[in-house]
């Protein structure tokens, strides 16, 4: 993996003339986890999609760069709250179906050596439907880590789980991902207190910056530093607009 580089976005965006966002500036530290909080509607997903290069429909005014000056295109891998994981393929196909699209040898001992990062080395033949939400999320984890990019957005990957599934996904992801570059839209203001190196609240007004306890990630659920963060997250979310 290259050096994952700083993510930067500033503008405003409209759909069929209709406002999203902005004027808004977002700065992503390299090498850091950093969590995107916000009321519905406000456009995070939609800043999600800007920065991977999928924004078609959007009209976006404004800048989307590396902090190292290099096109982010080919440098970032995204992760959505739906696993979008092909019934009819297994978890192995599902894992190297990036290579496949673009018409390249799936990659299978890299395949079974992910897999076995994540806890799906005995699964590796079965097909969607026989894996539990977590071991499916886990599936969609091991296909984000295969392509091995510098930068990693996740769009509310884990909000679908239950609350111990949700944990230990936080926890498998923070190992896993370490060092690259992750924004994290998530409305969850316990999983960012405890995943954010830094973390930023996104309104109609545009965007600021909340102090996280200087604790390692991921921090402890019930410390009382994590809690009081989840607190004070909480408290701005209510007051947002």
């Amino acid at each position: 993996m290259t050096a994952p580089p700083a993510l930067h976005l500033s503008g405003r965006a409209t759909i069929d003339g209709a406002p999203i966002f902005g004027p808004i500036s977002i700065d992503a530290p390299p090498g850091e986890w950093t969590c995107l909080l916000g009321p519905s509607g406000v456009g995070k997903s939609t800043l999600l999609r800007l920065l991977a290069g999928l924004g078609d429909e959007v009209a976006f005014d404004g800048k989307v760069a590396a902090g190292d000056g290099a096109p982010l295109g080919g440098r970032v891998a995204l992760m959505a709250q739906a696993d979008l994981l092909m019934p009819w393929l297994d978890v192995t196909a599902n894992v190297t179906l990036g290579a496949r699209l673009r018409g390249m040898a799936p990659q299978r001992g890299r395949a079974r050596e992910v897999l076995g990062r994540v806890g799906l080395a005995d699964h590796a033949a079965k097909r969607p439907h026989a894996l539990s939400g977590g071991q499916r999320q886990r599936a969609a984890l091991a296909r984000t880590l295969i392509e091995d990019r510098p930068v990693v957005l996740l769009d509310e990957p884990f909000s679908a789980l239950d609350a111990r599934s949700r944990a230990l996904m936080q926890d498998l992801a923070a190992e896993v991902l370490a060092g690259r570059t992750v924004l994290h839209v998530t409305h969850d203001a316990a999983e960012a207190a405890r995943l954010g190196h830094n973390v930023l609240l996104m309104t109609a007004g545009g965007v600021s910056c909340v102090t996280p306890p200087a604790a390692p990630t991921p921090r402890l659920y019930d410390a009382p530093e994590t809690l009081g963060f989840q607190g004070r997250l909480l408290r701005l979310l209510m007051e947002a607009r």
